[in-house]
């Protein structure tokens, strides 16, 4: 049985555009300003126009890490780019290609042999999202057996959808280092009755809540926090 690899987190979400490389970026930003060693990878990506690559899932961790936009380092962080704004299985037979879910987590794991000080692998989408025909992003985060933060909105109906989350990743028994609440643009309640809502059906969570536009000093709180799981 594969052993859990270290200094590293897969980060994933409740849906799509929920904040996962929001999220990911102002932990990245935190890092490197803290002097630490620290890398990103976005190995999967739909939806991407290489006329507008800067303002990408990639283009923005690439940004955080202070490293250009270019071919090289795209093709280092996120190697499979389809332009179809589809779930990835979808978007890359438009372009008449499949995913290898073996091939994904095997560029994963190279380069989480690296002598860094953290490194997020960013998912695509949500929990379930289908990778092929058999895998899905669960069964990716299954394989690399990181530590997970699960990324949720303050929309109508992300108890639901951040419980049935935290429900499947518990029946794959993959470990969530935190929740992170993202403020959504639209919230009925405040952050706190949200978090303090889950809490209430799911003892022992960590939450971390960002307000939208959040600050470097609540980026700083979510990286204490995760320094603790580490």
């Amino acid at each position: 049985m594969n052993q859990p690899l270290k200094r590293g987190f897969f980060v994933t979400a409740t849906g799509t555009d929920i904040g996962k490389t929001y999220v990911s970026a102002g932990l990245l930003r935190h890092w490197r300003q803290a002097g630490k060693r620290i890398s990103a990878l976005k190995p999967v990506m739909s939806g991407f126009d290489r006329s507008q690559a800067a303002a990408s899932d990639a283009g923005e961790l690439l940004q955080a890490m202070g490293l250009p936009v270019d071919d090289a380092h795209l093709d280092r962080l996120a190697p499979w780019r389809f332009a179809a704004p589809l779930s990835p299985d979808m978007a890359a037979l438009r372009e008449g290609k499949t995913i290898d879910p073996e091939a994904v987590t095997a560029f994963c794991r190279r380069h989480l042999e690296n002598d860094l000080d953290y490194i997020l692998v960013e998912g695509v989408g949500g929990v379930m999202v289908p990778l092929s025909e058999s895998g899905t992003v669960l069964d990716w985060m299954a394989s690399l057996k990181l530590p997970t933060i699960l990324v949720a909105g303050s929309y109508l109906g992300t108890i639901s959808h951040t419980l049935t989350a935290l429900a499947v990743l518990k029946m794959r028994q993959i470990s969530v280092a935190s929740v992170v609440l993202n403020e959504s643009p639209v919230s009925p309640v405040p952050l706190s009755e949200t978090a303090a809502a889950l809490k209430q059906h799911w003892g022992g969570i960590d939450i971390v809540c960002l307000n939208r536009h959040a600050t470097a000093s609540e980026f700083s709180r979510l990286a204490e926090q995760l320094e603790r799981t580490a």
